[in-house]
């Protein structure tokens, strides 16, 4: 019988410090199981040198994670609560102003698509998921566009955002802001600060603001 996991979630909780990371470290065997999809992709990753590289059975493996498709959600699940609450405290600490709460927002998951983007490319392979699976990790990636959405309406209602067509302003902030994953590279000219700070500015330009949001 496969053993019920622990609430999804790799870090603790940062609080107030969201901006600030450690080296993230992963049980043994999911971080065996990110390392061959990242090499091979997920079709291509072998549940037998997974183990391997842990240096455990496969039922050991079975046991855990209960098969190549478990492995794949407990990674893009406990990736997706990480980024989720590193999100909540960032437009918690933001002001009132919709403009300061989206730039917290998209800072945050820039960030996180920075120096987490070992692990947060895997959204690519959502195409993988078995239905069932895929219909949880999409509802928990949506609380992310939510709080997209809900803020960019609020900037529109308030006047501060101009766009005409904020649902698809804020999908498309959302896309933008997960896409980083897939070339952010640590020994590139940028560093995770600087990619967010101009990914806040080309945030704030898809919705239509023109105000500076306030610096902390």
């Amino acid at each position: 019988m496969r053993r019920v996991g622990p609430e999804p979630g790799f870090e603790p909780d940062p609080g107030p410090g969201w901006r600030h990371y450690d080296e993230l470290r992963l049980p043994p065997l999911l971080e065996a199981a990110l390392e061959e999809f990242r090499a091979h992709g997920y079709h291509g990753g072998s549940v037998r040198a997974i183990a391997g590289r842990v240096g455990v059975t496969l039922p050991t493996l079975y046991y855990h994670h209960g098969s190549k498709q478990g492995l794949l959600v407990s990674l893009l699940m406990g990736s997706m609560h990480d980024v989720l609450v590193r999100t909540r405290h960032a437009l918690e600490e933001a002001d009132d102003l919709p403009e300061d709460r989206l730039a917290n927002a998209v800072e945050s998951i820039t960030l996180y698509m920075t120096h987490r983007r070992r692990i947060a490319f895997l959204d690519g392979e959502i195409r993988n998921l078995e239905a069932d699976n895929r219909e949880r990790y999409r509802a928990e990636r949506e609380k992310l566009s939510v709080m997209l959405r809900r803020v960019t309406a609020d900037g529109v209602a308030d006047g501060r955002f101009s766009t005409p067509y904020p649902t698809e302003a804020a999908r498309a902030v959302l896309s933008m802001c997960q896409a980083v994953a897939t070339w952010y590279r640590a020994d590139g000219p940028l560093t995770e600060a600087e990619v967010a700070r101009r990914y806040v500015t080309i945030a704030l330009d898809a919705v239509g603001c023109r105000e500076t949001p306030t610096v902390r």
